[in-house]
């Protein structure tokens, strides 16, 4: 039973529950409302959270265990002889996976019968060629003991589906059940709502914390996976990147370092754009500009910030880097071989990162005490002299919380890189020769036919990790700042 399906029946039980409790509160007490403890809808909502709640309980529950229960029974179909050296059981589960993912998707397109599909004694090169007929696999040769997981696989997560649909749709209805049986005149409908509706308040918010730590989580495990296979001595202390896909791990050199002087570069240069010019239209507009100006020039201002980033990686392609060219290139002063460069997707990005210095910047500014700027003028300073020594540094914390985003904006920028400063994995000052960041390559070791069990792919999240680490130390740096400036203004 497809997902959607069972979550629209708990609902349906869920909405009949609440009909059922409501009109079964009501008949307890002849119809008359003020001799239940609740009011009607709070037992109809008793009974729709004794429904809901337990059954997408188990369902989230459900979906967590039973892949690490299919992988713990496929795992001991494979044979020792499958886990090729330098390889583990893991990327060959992953293969699996795969394999029966492409399984699943050629019987639904209709390229491939269920029973052929499904036949123990199908050939594993057969079945290799019409998968790659039918364009659902990228690996190059399916084994017999592979095949043989992947039917495996699709048959214990068949199974898995079915008693999970059986067990969600049966604790829905007994939660319901057991929610009529509970209505009453006497029951405190609306404390038990109440303490439930705080419980999931608290579930919600909670969210966020545990997003972060699954993302965490998985970069760890295929971090970990990465330098299984790669060392990482090499990783961090490589001077060339060149991937390559030739066999599962190849002869590449992955190094970071070049890629992560390409991040900083460009970043340099953007925030080098979008500080300035930033900052000092946020003073403008908080200090000098008059109502009628700032009504007008702050909404077109922010309207940088919701210019899609594709837009400014063609603005990039298209405009700038021709105009850099006309300067920069052979007819000028001859420093700028193409219009992809550090200075390129530096100049676009500066200007995408200026609403997000600006705008962050002048309500930070606002919102220091007028006493301030009272006191300071009562003591005979200007207005430029106030705006120096007096509202800048109290508004310095703000800033620097508005610069570390525009900074962690730039480190993750993708598309104006790609389009902007090119493809070249390189170390060197130059501004004007082709470079390219960490996001640009997670993309691209992740596109195209690569094989996923392989170093080449999984050193994305080598990447996406040490980009994390990174952010990180950048926002405890920040957050010293902070601290710092704030005990001395306060």
């Amino acid at each position: 039973m497809p997902l959607l399906w069972l979550i629209l029946i708990v609902l349906g039980i869920a909405a009949a529950g609440y009909l059922l409790g409501r009109g079964r509160a009501l008949a307890s007490v002849g119809g008359d409302r003020r001799a239940l403890h609740s009011l009607p809808s709070y037992y109809g909502a008793n009974v729709a959270l004794k429904a809901v709640v337990p059954a997408v309980l188990l369902l989230l529950v459900w979906l967590l265990a039973q892949p690490f229960y299919v992988n713990s029974v496929v795992s001991g179909l494979i044979p020792d002889s499958e886990i090729a050296e330098g390889s583990s059981r893991g990327l060959v589960l992953a293969e699996v996976r795969r394999t029966a993912d492409g399984l699943d998707a050629a019987v639904a397109a209709g390229q491939m019968d269920e029973g052929f599909a499904g036949n123990a004694g199908a050939d594993a090169a057969e079945v290799t060629q019409k998968l790659k007929d039918a364009g659902q696999i990228v690996t190059s040769q399916i084994t017999a003991p592979i095949l043989r997981a992947a039917q495996e696989y699709r048959v214990q997560n068949a199974a898995g589906r079915l008693w999970m649909a059986i067990a969600v749709i049966a604790v829905a209805v007994l939660g319901a059940l057991w929610g009529l049986r509970e209505t009453s005149a006497e029951f405190r409908a609306r404390n038990v709502v109440e303490t439930g509706i705080r419980a999931l308040l608290i579930g919600a918010a909670s969210i966020a914390i545990l997003t972060t730590i699954g993302i965490v989580l998985s970069l760890v495990f295929n971090t970990v996976e990465f330098f299984r296979l790669y060392p990482a001595s090499d990783f961090f202390t490589g001077l060339n990147w060149a991937p390559s896909f030739s066999g599962r791990g190849g002869a590449s050199d992955l190094g970071v370092l070049p890629l992560l002087w390409g991040t900083f570069y460009i970043s340099i240069v953007a925030l080098a754009v979008a500080v300035p010019i930033g900052l000092f239209s946020a003073i403008y507009l908080s200090e000098y500009a008059t109502p009628r100006v700032r009504a007008v020039a702050k909404p077109m201002l922010e309207i940088l910030a919701g210019i899609p980033t594709i837009v400014y990686g063609l603005f990039a392609l298209l405009t700038v880097g021709p105009l850099l060219m006309t300067v920069f290139g052979k007819e000028g002063l001859g420093w700028m071989q193409a219009g992809t460069a550090v200075m390129t997707a530096g100049l676009v990005m500066g200007i995408m990162l200026i609403p997000f210095v600006s705008s962050l910047s002048d309500d930070i500014i606002n919102a220091v005490p007028q006493a301030l700027r009272d006191g300071a003028y009562g003591l005979g300073a200007t207005k430029s002299e106030t705006i120096r020594q007096v509202v800048l540094p109290a508004a310095l914390p703000g800033i620097v919380g508005a610069i570390l985003l525009a900074a962690s904006r730039a480190i993750g920028e993708t598309m104006i890189v790609v389009l902007g400063a090119g493809a070249a994995a390189r170390l060197s000052l130059n501004p004007f020769e082709a470079m390219t960041t960490v996001t640009a390559k997670i993309v691209s070791q992740l596109t195209g036919d690569a094989d996923f069990a392989s170093p080449e792919a999984l050193v994305a999240f080598a990447l996406g990790m040490t980009l994390f680490v990174i952010t990180l130390g950048l926002n405890i740096f920040a957050l010293y700042i902070v601290r710092k400036y704030r005990e001395q203004y306060e």
